[in-house]
């Protein structure tokens, strides 16, 4: 079985925005004084951080004879074929080719994806797209599951 296990983080320019929010923020307090200010700048950023921080946790796995992406963990038997989606594919799944009924992780900021169909019968989903920076590696380990 061949192991696979991705974080999708938030790329390195959110974190800086999210200390410029930190800075707007003591800006907008500046006029209360000193003290408001820095409780902005420090408060502002951390909430920001958090935000940042929780958008980009996400994991992408596949244990235990499961795929787990997000908060969805999909048995490897309920799962069919496997395509791997380049930037122009990727985009064109995530706009006007989309299902509604599909369980979709995406992340904007990765260009790349893995769409697997659903087979079961009893799940009306129709597929599962997974943004990934490395698709051929979990439609790798996919099959390797399921062998």
């Amino acid at each position: 079985m061949q192991p696979y296990d991705e974080r999708l983080t938030a790329p390195r320019s959110w974190w800086f925005i999210a200390i410029l929010i930190g800075v707007g923020t003591a800006l907008a307090l500046l006029p209360l004084g000193t003290l408001p200010m820095l409780g902005g700048l420090i408060g502002g950023a951390a909430l920001a951080c958090v935000v940042v921080s929780s958008y980009g946790s996400a994991r992408v796995r596949v244990v235990a004879g499961s795929l787990v992406a997000g908060e969805a963990r999909i048995p490897v038997s309920a799962l069919g074929a496997a395509e791997v989606l380049d930037a122009a594919e990727a985009a064109a799944w995530r706009t006007y080719k989309a299902d509604p009924r599909a369980y979709m992780l995406l992340r904007s900021y990765i260009p790349t994806a893995l769409r697997v169909e659903v087979t079961d019968p009893q799940d009306p989903t129709p597929y599962v797209y997974v943004s990934t920076r490395d698709p051929e590696g979990l439609a790798a380990a996919l099959t390797a599951v399921r062998a």
